[in-house]
């Protein structure tokens, strides 16, 4: 059944030799790749060394249960723990998203609903930085626009995870499934007669690509600087330290304006176009996959609305899994974990469905 483990328990032991190779650590990138696929491999070589050895022991149980009842519910409950142990190895062997083991970039934008949005835009910004905290990554603003009342009409975000994260658990394997509209429902500070209104903020999530993930040509990038300008359009800097990178061929339209230097800003906004522009790819491969692929929780549509945010009844609710819970409150502060387990786990359940549908 799991014949495929086989030729991944080969790889495990290449991949231990080269990772005892001190030439291996002198390229901190190849190092870490390796990392990586060697922590998903020791999961999933345990998993399946668990199984063949619990199939022993409650095969050897059945036999003794032939000549002693009193082994009978030792085989059971052996049965019983190599059923869990199989389920564990299947969902393990499932095909994951390559771009998984990344960290990320996140971009929240305000959207209908003027102020109120950019205020929201501010409350899903701490959310998700508390949340980074509770899993010990780190985070850095990128480009921030504020808005008058405090809140932002746009800020970038980069999600860093420290070592080496167990599969699944890198930044951009929890955080993608943010991507979307997120619906807020609660009386804005503007509003003077108390009455709840809608108002939404976008999500983008992107993987972060190093340079040896997207390749950039020099030649085909026009830079533009400009001044930086704050909430209300003054500007902030008298130097032209603002940056606007244009990628000729895709069209893709980055600005930066966050640091004092134009250099610094010039780096952030590679950084962001290098993160665009492997999320494109991925987009476009997506598009071309199957329909197993498509049938994901996560989608190419950026537009669809995901979450709403109702604050009179402090509630929660996820469209694409019916997840809901009445402790917005404590999400909002950084207990994200259950609404993005629920996505993760409708995903995992769409990935193995789909493999069954195709003979596994």
């Amino acid at each position: 059944m799991f014949e495929a483990v086989e030729g991944l328990v080969e790889e495990h032991a290449e991949l231990e030799k080269q990772l005892s190779a001190p030439e291996t650590h002198a390229d901190a990138r190849l190092a870490k790749r390796l990392n990586q696929r060697y922590a998903e491999l020791s999961s999933i070589i345990g998993a399946y060394r668990e199984w063949q050895q619990l199939g022993d022991d409650a095969g050897a149980a059945r036999e003794l249960a032939a000549d002693d009842p009193s082994f009978a519910d030792e085989a059971d409950t052996l049965e019983a723990r190599r059923a869990d142990a199989e389920e564990r190895l299947r969902r393990l062997l499932v095909p994951r998203d390559p771009t998984d083991d990344k960290d990320a970039i996140l971009e929240v934008k305000s959207g209908e609903g003027g102020e109120e949005s950019a205020l929201f835009a501010g409350d899903l910004l701490r959310m998700y930085t508390r949340y980074a905290e509770r899993q010990g990554w780190t985070t850095e603003i990128l480009d921030a626009t504020e808005s008058d009342l405090g809140g932002f009409k746009s800020v970038t975000v980069a999600v860093k995870a420290k070592g080496t994260p167990e599969p699944g658990a890198a930044p951009y394997a929890l955080l993608k499934f943010e991507g979307g509209v997120h619906r807020v429902q609660r009386v804005p500070v503007t509003e003077s007669q108390g009455r709840v209104h809608t108002s939404a903020a976008g999500v983008l999530v992107m993987p972060e690509a190093e340079p040896i993930d997207v390749e950039i040509n020099e030649n085909d990038l026009r830079i533009d600087v400009f001044r930086s300008s704050g909430p209300g359009g003054q500007s902030v800097n008298t130097t032209d330290s603002a940056v606007r990178i244009t990628h000729l061929p895709t069209g893709i339209v980055v600005s930066m304006q966050n640091e004092k230097s134009q250099l610094q800003n010039k780096e952030q906004a590679l950084r962001v176009l290098r993160a665009r522009l492997l999320q494109a790819a991925q987009d476009a491969a997506d598009a071309e996959a199957s329909d197993a692929r498509r049938s994901q929780v996560r989608t190419v549509d950026r537009s669809e609305r995901i979450r709403t945010y109702n604050y009179p009844e402090n509630r929660i609710s996820d469209h694409r899994t019916g997840y809901k819970a009445y402790n917005l409150d404590q999400v909002l502060d950084g207990d994200l974990g259950p609404v993005v387990e629920s996505a993760v786990e409708a995903d995992l359940a769409a990935r193995l469905a789909a493999l069954e549908e195709h003979g596994g």
